[in-house]
């Protein structure tokens, strides 16, 4: 039995958990910053470490407290080190280091990228539907990683094997979302409230362009952004019932209608057997029943706490680690850059 101390302070959620064998979930605790960021439309990085200083240990105690545990029934301290906001990843990296060293536990380095995939090994009553809660997954598998930060999709050969198949050359899914979603005067974070406010709306109203960009599995949604900005100019005040409706609907149908096709294209093309919706934006019930739709295989998606930034997604991922025997050194730095897997390039 291995019971591990995750922390995660990679951008603008203070999150502590312990997890048991990689898998089971005894505590899970995350102190959100979206009230705090609100009014500037998005993260403000100084903001964000200010916070995560003033919620890092309550967060860390209330999580050995719900987890029933003291530090000497861990096997080991985990923390997000990269990619994200420098400032928020050394909070939590000092902070960890401080526990792994007073608690005489091993230090475990993990990529914020790789624990969103590794967040589908964690067992819940609300995992996706296809495949029973905690059964095994099967390699290899196409994780589609969409957040505020990231929209790439990864192949995975085996656990810690990993290949960039493609990624966004500009704004990713969620900054999209968040950018399109102050065009359109909705409230941050712009995902769930573009999801909200295209309900009843026609996602073909708006003829929005989709960035195909050949035969790459690569992502732009500069454009697509841009094209909404121009349609919202025609109108002399925000956008609002059916039109605001229509405008959601439609900007929100072009980005899923490329992240869903080029998914289930991926899929098809390196034989895989399940793809993987991870990060915050697979939280969208449009993309998680077209790329269901247009995939050829199974696909897995998380309940919403686990796709938003978390501690046990961290813990699950450090799991795998610690078994192949990786350890952090005292002199483990933040990585702002850190990415998962190279272009044509497997490994962590």
């Amino acid at each position: 039995m291995t019971r591990i101390l995750a922390i995660e302070t990679s951008c603008d959620e203070t999150g502590a958990a312990v997890i048991e064998d990689g898998r089971r979930i005894l505590s899970n605790v995350v102190a959100s910053q979206v009230e705090l960021h609100a009014p500037y439309g998005g993260i403000f990085p100084e903001i964000a470490s200010r916070a995560h200083v003033e919620a890092i240990v309550p967060v860390i105690e209330q999580a050995m407290r719900e987890a029933h545990l003291t530090y000497d029934d861990l096997d080991g301290v985990a923390v997000t080190y990269g990619p994200g906001l420098a400032g928020s990843l050394l909070v939590g990296v000092n902070a960890a280091k401080g526990l792994a060293l007073g608690s005489g536990r091993p230090l475990l380095g993990v990529n914020h990228l790789e624990a969103h995939i590794y967040a589908h090994w964690l067992e819940t009553a609300e995992s996706a539907p296809r495949t029973a809660s905690g059964a095994e997954l099967e390699f290899p598998l196409l994780a589609l990683l969409v957040s505020g930060g990231h929209t790439e999709l990864i192949l995975m050969r085996g656990h810690g094997q990993y290949e960039y198949l493609g990624g966004t050359l500009d704004d990713a899914a969620g900054e999209a979302f968040d950018k399109v979603g102050r065009l359109l005067g909705l409230p941050y974070p712009g995902g769930p409230a573009i999801q909200r406010a295209s309900e009843g709306g026609r996602p073909t109203a708006f003829r929005f362009p989709r960035a195909w960009l050949g035969e790459s599995y690569d992502f732009s949604f500069s454009g697509l952004k841009t094209a909404v900005l121009r349609e919202v100019q025609k109108y002399s005040d925000p956008p609002q019932g059916q039109v605001l409706a229509d405008l959601a609907a439609s900007f929100q149908a072009a980005v899923v209608d490329v992240l869903a096709t080029k998914t289930a294209r991926a899929a098809e093309e390196f034989g895989v057997r399940e793809v993987l919706l991870c990060g915050g934006v697979s939280a969208n019930r449009a993309l998680r029943e077209v790329t269901t739709e247009r995939a050829a295989v199974p696909v897995r998606y998380l309940p919403p706490f686990l796709c938003t930034d978390n501690g046990a997604m961290v813990g699950a991922c450090a799991y795998h680690h610690f078994q192949a025997g990786d350890r952090a050194g005292w002199d483990l730095d933040v990585v702002p850059g850190l990415r998962l897997a190279g272009r044509g390039r497997k490994g962590r």
